[in-house]
């Protein structure tokens, strides 16, 4: 066939012999949406027959604005893991974000700046940063400003734990819609620093939600994640217990405050993929845990794409769920950026297995075994039961225990109360970890 006269050369099976006929010195991937294993079958002939490639732009990171189409880049890991673009529901989106006041903690995050970035698509009255850093907050309103000039940007530097500041912020702002994104997420950093993943996630959440009903928020939406099921970690159960007070707001409101869940998402600080990439280009050897280790995992802009998808959809209190997919086993992933790099697993790149972390598990889940689940009116979206929840009288109480032992430094204690409380929590199994267990 031909398209705009131009005839196709052939099919995708048939690139390997294009390249020689047409005696190609590149390969564009002009499939925005292509999933990973058409990039999979590219990648892995022009490796081959030693001749570049790139790709166009995801249709996440086209929806998030800081691309176009005609930016070309060459293929990273994301690529590989592509999923069928997610519709979109403009109308949910038109009545929950236009014209609205809108605050993003954690918004110098990675998470919380992509939150930020798509916000913007969206026309909001007003855009709040909030976040601890300075730096960070000064970086994404560069950005943001130099993206969006139209737009009213109000950084805001302050601590999601200091009750009284934040309280101050939210009246002085009045925002209609929360996304609380700010949170410690280090696994084995919090094995060692329980104290500070009570403060922050527990405390800090808890300030947040407080503030928001007070001044009469109409949604707000907690990012969590599936390291709250079941969790074998502290920063897990502290999520957990973040998560049970947005459903206990929700209840004793009727207001839309929510809780979407996710796994693991490629380039987010801290990430995988930057260890292993900085791993390979100081010729290995790169280290993974275990060979069976699995995780979910997501690109930034598609995570967040379905995060504003699910913070329309919420009347108070559901527990969304995001659709990751299969599990990706980390040895498969290690062993693509290798070759991606040009390299051979085994080979060019010594691949060495160094034993599971404290709070790590093999495998994770999306919610709690044995609870149900339905499907919404997206496709890439569930709901699931919450259950063993903490609230009312039990929850205050069991908020305030854990936030005393923070301030008494007992982290023994900490970990035996989340374990007692939180649901199907395996915490305090094992030692705890020294203090260099963490890598």
């Amino acid at each position: 066939m031909e398209i705009h006269g131009v005839r196709v050369a052939g099919t995708l099976r048939q690139l390997a012999s294009i390249v020689d006929q047409n005696h190609a010195h590149e390969v564009v991937i002009a499939i925005p949406t292509a999933p990973g294993e058409v990039v999979r079958l590219v990648t892995e002939i022009c490796r081959a027959k030693r001749i570049p490639f790139r790709t166009m732009p995801g249709i996440y990171e086209l929806i998030g604005g800081k691309v176009g189409v005609s930016r070309l880049r060459e293929v990273n890991i994301s690529d590989l893991l592509r999923r069928e673009p997610a519709e979109i529901d403009n109308e949910g989106l038109d009545r929950t974000l236009v014209g609205k006041r809108v605050l993003v903690t954690g918004a110098g995050g990675s998470i919380g700046l992509e939150i930020c970035r798509q916000l913007a698509q969206w026309r909001p009255s007003q855009l709040v940063l909030l976040g601890h850093g300075e730096n960070s907050i000064f970086d994404a309103l560069l950005e943001l400003s130099e993206d969006h000039p139209n737009l009213p940007l109000v950084p805001v530097i302050a601590d999601i734990r200091d009750i009284d500041r934040i309280r101050d912020v939210f009246n002085d702002i009045r925002p209609d819609v929360v996304f609380h994104a700010a949170a410690h997420k280090h696994v084995s950093l919090m094995e060692v620093n329980v104290e500070e993943a009570v403060t922050n996630n527990v405390l800090g959440t808890k300030s947040v939600v407080d503030s928001a009903l007070a001044c009469e928020t109409e949604r707000l939406v907690l990012i969590s994640t599936d390291k709250a099921v079941e969790p074998k970690s502290v920063m897990g159960a502290t999520k957990r217990v973040a998560e049970m007070i947005v459903q206990d707001a929700a209840n004793r409101s009727g207001r839309a405050f929510v809780t979407v869940r996710f796994g693991n998402v490629l380039g987010s600080r801290g990430s995988i993929v930057p260890i292993f990439q900085r791993q390979i280009a100081h010729g290995g050897p790169v280290t993974v845990t275990h060979p069976e280790m699995e995780r979910y995992f997501m690109t930034i802009p598609e995570a967040v794409h379905l995060v504003l998808q699910a913070s329309s959809m919420g009347h108070g209190g559901e527990m969304f769920v995001l659709r990751m997919g299969d599990q990706v086993r980390i040895l498969d992933l290690v062993e693509d950026l290798i070759r991606l790099s040009g390299l051979e697993p085994g080979k060019d790149i010594q691949i060495k297995f160094t034993g599971i972390r404290p709070g790590e598990k093999l495998q994770e889940s999306l919610w709690d075994e044995g609870l149900e689940y339905e499907a919404t009116e997206h496709p890439d979206i569930v709901q699931v039961e919450n259950g063993g929840l903490l609230d009312g009288v039990s929850l205050v109480a069991t908020i305030e225990e854990l936030v005393r032992l923070a301030k008494e430094g007992d982290s023994p204690s900490i970990v035996g109360l989340l374990s007692e409380r939180v649901p199907g929590s395996v915490l305090g199994q094992q030692p705890p970890p020294g203090p260099t267990a963490v890598l």
